[in-house]
């Protein structure tokens, strides 16, 4: 039994890239520049002319710790083993000889080099998956921590240590070439330089050296200022220019022929630049960090700079709130801890949208001067009118201000709403506002704060529009507010543990008071459910009280929580109700039965979820995961039995949904994978090769075989309206030749030819014609290809010609035998039909004058009913695959 009956792992959204270094290939058939990122179990492959994602990688067992590329391969590192995918998605080797997780990967050739953290180097055969050499080094005297292989250096791999020195090593001959002293600093980067001999070599003090390998001389000395260099890149593209990454997200631009710094890009990255890589040939570059994004920088600047032309991301800091966005279940609006909001899209990634961070000075033109806001804690939306102003309110940690958010322009809104009454005195310095809510019509918002006030505010204009209760709403901080669903009413929570119901369409200032219920323990979050206008109370003391505002009575208590609760969801029937708590469970309640139908518990604590309109998805966000998870409702497409569960039941763990399908170690080696190698690497195989497995069709346009049974009607289709007229007669001296267009006639100049006794040429009638005695001959020599190869090259006109010069039972028979050789070889299936048909129409008469001849039919009927189920039993079960496909996209 699974550990959830309703929810299904589906999918992980928002992942885009770790700390680990990007890979970068280049495809020669397409012609395109790839660039592989680890998302921690596993890796995406974009395309980098659009970021578009082209493939996912099958789960790992852990976090990938390596990355790196050939021409074929791509290479992954995780733990102490390393594996090898074809086609970014299967793994078809896997090398299992480290005793210690693998730090390094270099591919050499056929070989990779792999070295792990116990100071262990090996060099691999890629195919046979045999290891070549074993070097083993003192990791207290020489620590590998980088790796190249110089061009034009034959067998020879320079590795960089963290105590300094260099060493360059021929490993065919398990030889150490020569070692170089190094600069007293730990060596963090190693990259080829366009010219042979010279290398770039980053160190921990933030030195980039050029130096000559060759005669070990230092070509040139460049320092930055931001730590250690985390990676370097040369421009290819005719341009001296060398690029080089920080531990701090900057990135520094120098010019090799003026040695001197170019240009600079602060803060490119949140976090450190991990991955760094010029494109060959081109003015592009890709970067990667440990912030989750992946960017595409373009040269075009006038101080030799670059500027962003396209990237992807998600939240560098775990999400902490989110909710579904729109009516139709197809988009998650999420807030991180890192201050940035993210729209995530259930059905494709690239309709992901980031709507930016939020600054106090947003406008200002200096990027330095931004001061960013604390992060997001609760925020409120609605799309009716997102199209004419800001659809998003949102509440900061701390702050007595609410912001602002536009979903259609993606970017920050202009308002940040703030009552007056704040600004006089000292009484509202610590004051905080802690509830949002929009009403469903969009035009305004409500906001309680921690000073117990709750203020409505005009979203076109930003403006105070007035306030409730006399002079607060609560006699304790406000923790919830809620419109219902006509703009009637407003019902707000706090921490005095009641809940008040207010007239929201009265006009007067002060808002009219209609009900005050009073809750057990302390509120600490309400929603409202406004189709049925059930209202889900959190309380305290881990427990959720329902309140029906029809009858304003509490109608459900659930308990069952052991920590507190941190969200809560209906389902878009209300039928049900979702939350889960920091005791790392989700459980869902029947508002119907007042019963836990559904629990299970999660590897770290939920700490927001939000269930589809449509009901087909939960999103959950996690503590200290930057992910988006979605949870598959398994009612929509199998039957579920939903029976309450008992007092005494124990949830089990559930398997967090990742990127791509989950591999395990033993399915790796199972002989099932390897026929899938073998399928995803086999070659072409023509129509011969698999006439036993499918049914081929010819290729050849329909005008040759289609039409055959309707040459009569295209005759007279094409039959002209009028009679031909004739030509102009040539004068009576002039001898033409008879036809449409007069011609001359060239007398000859043989005369000694003598001329024929008779100018009528008497035919033999009963000599059959030139195809009938290829068919004859065909069938004494059983080979039917140059018949059906002189059908294939002629018109529809010429093939119902030579069909009907067939005569006699013999020549009928031979035609019967040439059908059913080639209907036995399973190819040309449209052709055969189409001859078939126009066969039986000419010769339908003369088929029934013989025993023999009726008996071949049999035959040939046998043989067509064979071949046409085996050809609509492939044709049905492809369209079944593919409507279940498409219907499975859809929802």
């Amino acid at each position: 039994m699974s550990a959830s009956r309703i929810f299904s792992g589906y999918r992980a959204l928002g992942y885009v890239s770790t700390d680990v270094p990007l890979a970068t290939r280049f495809h020669r058939k397409h012609k395109e520049n790839y660039v592989v990122t680890s998302v921690g179990g596993s890796f995406h492959v974009y395309n980098c002319s659009k970021l578009g994602i082209v493939s996912v990688s099958d789960i790992h067992p852990d976090r990938i710790s390596v990355l790196a590329t050939s021409q074929r391969h791509i290479f992954t590192a995780c733990q102490n083993t390393i594996r090898c995918f074809d086609r970014g998605r299967k793994a078809i080797h896997m090398y299992q000889g480290h005793k210690h997780n693998v730090t390094l990967l270099l591919p050499f050739g056929r070989h990779l080099i792999s070295v792990d953290s116990g100071g262990v180097m090996l060099v691999w055969d890629v195919h046979s998956e045999g290891i070549y050499l074993t070097v083993e080094f003192d990791v207290s005297s020489f620590e590998i921590t980088a790796a190249v292989h110089p061009c034009t250096y034959m067998n020879k791999v320079l590795l960089g240590s963290r105590q300094g020195p260099l060493q360059l090593w021929n490993v065919l001959r398990n030889k150490l070439v020569h070692t170089f002293a190094g600069w007293d600093q730990q060596v963090t980067a190693l990259q080829q330089a366009p010219a042979v001999d010279v290398l770039a070599v980053g160190l921990a003090d933030g030195r980039i050296l050029v130096h000559n390998f060759k005669y070990d001389e230092t070509i040139m000395k460049f320092t930055q200022d931001w730590g250690p260099v985390t990676a370097i890149s040369f421009r290819t593209d005719k341009a001296p220019t060398m690029v080089t990454g920080s531990a701090a997200g900057h990135m520094a631009f120098w010019d090799l022929e003026t040695k001197s710094l170019k240009s600079q890009t602060l803060e490119a990255h949140g976090k450190a630049v991990s991955g760094m890589q010029c494109l060959p040939n081109e003015p592009i570059m890709v970067t990667s960090s440990g912030d989750n994004s992946l960017k595409v920088w373009i040269f075009d600047q006038a101080d030799g700079g670059v500027r962003l032309l396209r990237m992807r991301e998600g939240h560098s800091e775990p999400p902490n709130f989110l909710r579904h966005y729109g009516n139709d279940g197809r988009s998650i609006l999420c807030a991180g801890q890192d201050s940035r909001f993210h729209l995530f899209s259930t059905i494709h990634d690239k309709h992901n949208k980031c709507l930016g961070r939020a600054y106090f000075n947003k406008h200002t033109k200096e990027k330095r001067d931004l001061q960013k806001m604390p992060p997001v804690t609760v925020f409120a939306a609605e799309s009716n009118r997102e199209s004419d102003w800001d659809s998003v309110v949102a509440v900061h940690r701390g702050l007595r201000m609410a912001t602002t958010w536009s979903t259609m322009k993606g970017t920050m809104g202009q308002f940040k709403l703030d009552s007056q009454r704040f600004h006089h005195g000292s009484q509202h310095r610590h004051t905080t506002a802690q509830a949002v809510d929009i009403s469903p019509c969009g035009n305004y918002v409500a906001i309680g704060y921690s000073s117990g006030h709750l203020d409505v505010y005009n979203l076109q204009s930003g403006k105070h529009r007035g306030s409730f209760g006399t002079p607060v709403a609560h006699s304790s901080g406000v923790e919830g507010v809620a419109f219902d669903a006509c703009n009637v009413l407003l019902i707000s929570a706090g921490g005095d543990c009641t809940v008040k119901v207010w007239h929201f369409g009265s006009r007067s200032k002060a808002r009219v008071l209609l009900k005050e219920i009073k809750l057990t323990d302390h509120i600490c979050r309400i929603l409202l459910h406004r189709d049925s206008n059930m209202l889900a109370c959190q309380l305290a003391d881990f427990t959720v009280s329902v309140l029906d505002l029809d009858t304003l009575r509490v109608v459900r208590v659930f308990r069952g929580h052991s920590n507190s609760i941190t969200d809560m969801s209906f389902s878009g029937d209300g039928r049900w109700l979702i939350t889960s708590s920091m005791d790392s469970t989700v459980r869902t309640w029947s508002l119907v039965h007042g019963r836990l139908i559904d629990c299970f518990t999660v590897e770290c604590p939920v700490t927001s979820l939000s269930m589809s309109p449509t009901g087909d998805f939960l999103a959950t966000c996690h503590v200290g995961d930057l992910g988006v998870y979605l949870w598959a409702n398994q009612t929509l497409y199998t039957f579920v039995a939903l029976q309450p569960l008992p007092d005494d039941y124990v949830p089990k763990t559930i398997t967090m949904p990742a990127t791509a399908n989950m591999v395990t170690e033993d399915e790796e080696s199972t002989p099932e994978d390897e026929e899938i190698v073998e399928y995803e690497q086999s070659e072409f195989k023509t129509p011969d090769q698999i006439s036993d497995e499918l049914v081929t069709l010819s290729l050849l346009p329909t005008s040759r075989w289609l039409n055959l049974l309707h040459l009569e009607v295209i005759k007279m289709r094409n039959k002209p309206k009028e009679p031909p007229k004739v030509p102009k007669s040539a004068p009576f001296f002039l001898p033409t030749v008879a036809g449409l267009t007069p011609t001359f006639a060239v007398p000859t100049e043989d005369k000694d030819e003598e001329a024929p006794s008779s100018r009528i040429i008497v035919p033999d009638l009963h000599a059959p014609s030139e195809f009938a005695g290829m068919l004859l001959q065909a069938s004494e020599s059983g080979h039917y290809k140059p018949v059906l190869a002189r059908l294939k090259n002629q018109g529809a006109f010429a093939i119902d010609t030579d069909i009907r010069s067939l005569q006699g039972e013999e020549e009928l028979f031979s035609f019967m035998d040439f059908i059913l050789n080639r209907l036995q070889t399973n190819q040309d299936f449209d052709v055969l039909n189409g001859y078939l048909g126009l066969f039986l129409q000419v010769h339908r008469d003369g088929l029934q004058t013989s025993k023999e001849l009726r008996e071949k039919m049999q035959t040939v009927t046998t043989s067509l009913t064979q071949a046409a189920d085996f050809l609509d039993q492939d044709m049905r079960q492809s369209l079944c695959l593919q409507k279940f496909m498409v219907s499975s996209k859809v929802g």
